[in-house]
């Protein structure tokens, strides 16, 4: 197995050429995104090929600095033409590795999603990683779309097309005007939920560099007032529900959200997208992620197995004293 380092235009017409919808984090309008945020660049992009020059797998890069130290991440990559076997899988990881490792002496480690639990992955230090996510299957009319709900899921949103209070739209206009509204139920969200969310700008820069044709902005409304919003991503026919946010003192508050999911379904079908990602769900493999289970399974009949992120160590002492860190951390 071979690796041969191309810029981010290679990729994409390489991926072209194969007739591969690239996710959107393997992207240039993702590197353009990525950079704006501190402590992350654009690294590159490397093409694995076998021996007679056939095309293997892609993958972009970006180099994360935090902590005085550096790793490369790719999301959603490498993005291979075929499912891989975990031979493959494995031989080309070892490729890449030796590929940074000469390249680029500063990487301390690999994040990238890898489907087999290898030798030579690691769990990731940070992150929480899952290998189980709802799909969407958005083809065919609204009332298709809606049959192809699991049953409570057609129940709920029924529910929420008869009672919920909410008008629905595609604000992306609005939201390249000013994001200001959409961040206050954000920062409602984050501290009802428990996490921290990112600066405002991060989001505004998402939307802007990504572009319209690459990003929507949803939004339920009560009284003029926004309530729930979503980023949807969007890359050939498919799309992901990168980021939502509700306000807490609606009333059926996730009625409301089922609203905005079966609006956003029927709109983003209307513009070609064949599948919504609901992004990652809880199992063995990710148990801090089950308290999404009830509300996000209810989109699909089924779930989909997709690779996780993994690291894989580079310089593998500090790997191992990052880990040690890390452990000491948590019971401090």
């Amino acid at each position: 197995m071979q690796t041969r380092q191309i810029d981010i235009t290679q990729l994409e017409e390489k991926a072209q050429t194969l007739g591969m919808d690239l996710p959107i984090e393997q992207t240039h309008e993702w590197a353009s995104y990525q950079e704006t945020i501190n402590g992350r660049t654009p690294w590159g992009c490397v093409e694995l090929t076998d021996d007679g020059g056939q095309t293997l797998a892609l993958v972009s890069f970006i180099d994360f600095e935090t902590h005085g130290y550096h790793y490369l991440r790719s999301e959603h990559g490498p993005v291979w033409v075929g499912e891989p076997d975990p031979q493959t899988e494995e031989e080309g990881l070892k490729a890449i590795v030796e590929y940074v490792r000469k390249a680029d002496r500063k990487v301390v480690f690999l994040r990238l999603c890898v489907k087999a639990e290898l030798d030579i992955t690691r769990p990731t230090l940070s992150t929480i990683p899952y290998n189980q996510t709802v799909i969407m299957d958005t083809t065919g009319d609204d009332e298709e779309i809606l049959s192809k709900l699991k049953k409570r899921g057609r129940r709920d949103v029924r529910k929420a097309l008869r009672e919920s209070p909410a008008s629905y739209a595609d604000e992306t206009e609005q939201a390249y005007e000013s994001f200001a509204e959409y961040y206050d139920v954000m920062i409602e969200t984050a501290e009802r939920d428990g996490f921290t969310p990112a600066p405002q700008s991060d989001y505004e820069n998402m939307i802007h560099l990504l572009g319209k044709d690459h990003c929507r902005v949803f939004a339920g409304r009560v009284d003029g007032k926004v309530v729930t919003w979503t980023i949807a991503t969007i890359s050939g026919k498919h799309a992901v529900r990168y980021y939502g946010a509700s306000r807490s003192d609606v009333p059926n508050r996730n009625f409301v959200t089922d609203g905005l999911i079966y609006f956003e379904a029927c709109t983003l079908s209307k513009q070609g997208i064949e599948t919504y990602d609901m992004m990652g769900i809880g199992n063995d493999f990710s148990p801090k992620l089950k308290t999404l289970n009830t509300f996000k399974t209810k989109f699909s009949n089924e779930v989909t197995d997709v690779a996780p992120d993994r690291d894989v160590p580079i310089r593998g002492t500090f790997y191992s004293a990052l880990v040690t860190a890390r452990k000491a951390l948590k019971r401090g």
